[in-house]
């Protein structure tokens, strides 16, 4: 087997993953990270592969498009899941984890990799001339410098692309110290945990509950709280599973109760019944000294947060830990400017992998950068490493990034990226279809794949 030498710029989640497989599999791995002397606005940890966002890596259920990624990218052996698996906190069906301890942890496995070196670094564009090295036969770089790439690093890779590179505006919720909540108001439990056998006091999450009367006080609160502005000459554009929750409150006073403040599946233990909404909080450790407020990503100033968020019924007295934040996230239109191998068309050898490539979330940067390991570790071994089925997450995944649109935005993991299961099946038994006719596929092309040496 021919080993390669490969450049992996940002130390992310997608960075680490892929910089791990390769070093594991023999190759020669430089890991440029920026941090600790560069930071983007919205990191403050020292570690590698901090979760910047929220903790949740999503559904764990099989018949969810997140879940189904996940189990196929334990199948594959991947880094990232087997230390979100090793540091989960409470979370109901969704899979979080203590961000701290899994950075820390991934930060340590990185460091332990023999055939890792990490380097602190801001690679400035992609003529950088600390990737002069990782040009040529046997050799690549992968830039994996994640949604807030540095300005530099984004004008070069536009510059390369021909194109003005895309963008859109995400912003991350606000965390609070658990201490000072008012336990006289906020209750534990999960969604319909009572139905299940879930006895009192006991639930991954912490609830509080409103009534008409209070939500709309936090509601016009909300509506007419002072927000932090985008540039003058940036269009704001926000991706739909990130939406503030300001903006969400926009759309109508009832968008929130059915959206993240909806209430059912829950009792107010003080009344006996439903409450008009619930605000939720997710353990942000193992040791929930701090929570995540759930669904309330926000660009309000950190005042006004702390102004509007205390009037939530339990948290009148709340301290917060970390206020929530907005930040600009790069991509490029991947079916335009990326082969089917995620290198750049007009720069050959220069491979993306993460959000930058036009996924969405998590799971799906990490997973993107295991692929690209996975492949460019069967070509050093002179073979073709076809991509899995359609059918699978990750297939999927992958089309979704090949797959030319009028309008290309990036994607998380779903049941909408795959095809049609083509045959009539009752709404409740779709997902179940899908989650089922994935495992199989997926699972004969692993199969296959191990049998030909390519995995």
């Amino acid at each position: 087997m021919q080993t390669m030498s490969i450049a992996v710029v940002g130390g992310g989640l997608a960075g680490c993953e892929c910089a791990l497989h390769l070093a594991r599999a023999g190759h020669s791995v430089t890991l440029f990270e920026q941090k600790p002397g560069h930071r983007s606005a919205a990191h403050i940890s020292e570690h590698l592969a901090e979760l910047v966002c929220s903790n949740s890596l999503r559904s764990d259920e099989l018949t969810s498009g997140v879940g189904l990624l996940k189990a196929e990218m334990r199948a594959l052996g991947s880094d990232f899941m087997e230390l979100a698996d090793a540091h989960r906190v409470p979370a109901g069906k969704a899979l979080a984890v203590d961000r701290e301890a899994f950075a820390r942890a991934m930060t340590e496995r990185v460091a332990a990799q023999a055939n890792i070196t990490l380097v602190e670094h801001q690679v400035a564009s992609l003529d950088d001339p600390v990737l002069a090295p990782f040009t040529g036969e046997g050799r690549a770089v992968v830039l994996a410098a994640g949604p807030m790439a540095s300005e530099g690093l984004s004008a070069s890779l536009a510059e390369a692309v021909g194109a003005k590179h895309c963008y859109f505006y995400d912003a991350i919720a606000p965390i609070v110290w658990t201490h000072s909540l008012n336990m006289d108001v906020v209750f534990r439990a999960s969604r319909y945990g009572q139905e299940n056998g879930e006895a009192d006091g006991e639930g991954d999450y912490l609830n509080c509950p409103m009534s008409r009367d209070e939500y709309d006080v936090f509601y016009a609160a909300l509506l007419e709280a002072q927000k932090v502005s985008a540039h003058e000459f940036e269009q704001e554009k926000h991706f739909e599973g990130c939406m503030p929750v300001e903006a969400l409150a926009e759309r109508g006073p009832r968008t929130l109760t059915f959206g993240p403040l909806k209430p059912v599946g829950f009792v107010d233990p003080r009344t006996g019944r439903r409450p008009w909404a619930i605000l939720q909080l997710r353990a942000e450790k193992a040791n929930s000294e701090t929570c995540n407020l759930v669904g309330c990503q926000t660009k309000l100033t950190q005042g006004e947060q702390a102004r509007v968020f205390r009037l939530v019924p339990g948290m009148e007295n709340a301290e917060f830990a970390r206020f929530g934040s907005m930040h600009r996230n790069t991509y490029v239109n991947a079916p335009d400017v990326l082969a089917p191998d995620l290198s750049l068309r007009a720069r050959p050898g220069v491979y993306l992998a993460g959000q930058i490539t036009g996924v969405e979330g998590y799971v799906e940067s990490a997973a993107s950068g295991l692929w690209l390991a996975l492949l460019l570790n069967a070509r050093a071994r002179g073979l073709e490493l076809p991509h899995p089925p359609v059918e699978s997450a990750l297939g999927g995944l992958l089309n979704h990034l090949r797959t030319p649109v009028k309008h290309f935005q990036p994607s998380n993991a779903h049941f909408g990226l795959v095809p049609e299961l083509g045959e009539r099946a009752r709404k409740k038994d779709r997902k179940a279809l899908y989650s089922a006719r994935a495992q199989e596929t997926f699972g004969e092309w692993l199969a296959a794949q191990r049998e030909a040496g390519a995995i």
